[in-house]
């Protein structure tokens, strides 16, 4: 494999590294609404929040990209590919995050909620200043895994003909027969990706461990 072929992947990585971001900081901001509302007590709130989980929870992520990509074009939507794996990975992480921080948010003693009510503080600024920092902290490691996850979950773009990492690869490999050493390549880029966050991850969970003994 040459060097053009190299700087193609490349390009294919710089793609696999700006959806993880934008599908990981969106999933992030309507992750956290979705777990503010799992956990606002309201009972059809919370139903319906539970629904949107259990939803995107319970189908493949491949699915869920088909269904944005194809299926708004059914309706007369037209979005290109780049728009709907962005819109499709949000809504795949929204679901994960909402449920990773609404197991956070509960995990907070209640002790800390009844004394910021003792205090008189209201929904925001006990939720901002007492219950959401001590959430993230212990929200942490899981939402690391998570986002290693996520980063391997863009290789299904290719489905709607998006050139990311893996479907860069592909396109390599039918050109040059040597997928071995393009695959080969393409999992280590991968593994470059991923493996400092999960080792990180372990490293905060350990953390974590030690400091609730």
């Amino acid at each position: 494999m040459g060097q053009d072929e190299f700087l193609f992947l490349l390009m294919g990585l710089k793609w696999t590294v700006a959806l993880s971001v934008i599908g990981f900081v969106s999933g992030c901001i309507a992750g956290l609404g979705i777990a503010l509302a799992r956990t606002s007590g309201v009972a059809l709130v919370e139903r319906i929040t539970a629904g949107y989980i259990a939803l995107f929870q319970g189908t493949p992520l491949l699915m869920q990209l088909f269904v944005v990509y194809y299926g708004l074009a059914l309706i007369g939507i037209k979005v290109d590919a780049w728009a709907a794996v962005s819109v499709g990975l949000t809504l795949h992480a929204s679901a994960y995050l909402g449920e990773i921080w609404r197991g956070a948010i509960e995990a907070v003693p209640r002790g800390q909620t009844e004394a910021s009510k003792a205090l008189a503080l209201g929904y925001v600024s006990r939720m901002k200043d007492v219950v959401l920092p001590q959430a993230l902290r212990i929200s942490l490691p899981a939402t690391i895994g998570f986002l290693v996850q996520l980063i391997k979950g863009t290789s299904l773009a290719s489905i709607v003909g998006f050139t990311e990492l893996t479907r860069a690869g592909n396109i390599i490999s039918n050109q040059i027969f040597q997928p071995l050493t393009v695959f080969g390549i393409v999992g280590i880029l991968y593994f470059v990706m991923c493996c400092p966050l999960t080792i990180y991850g372990a490293h905060l969970e350990r953390k974590f461990a030690a400091s609730v003994r």
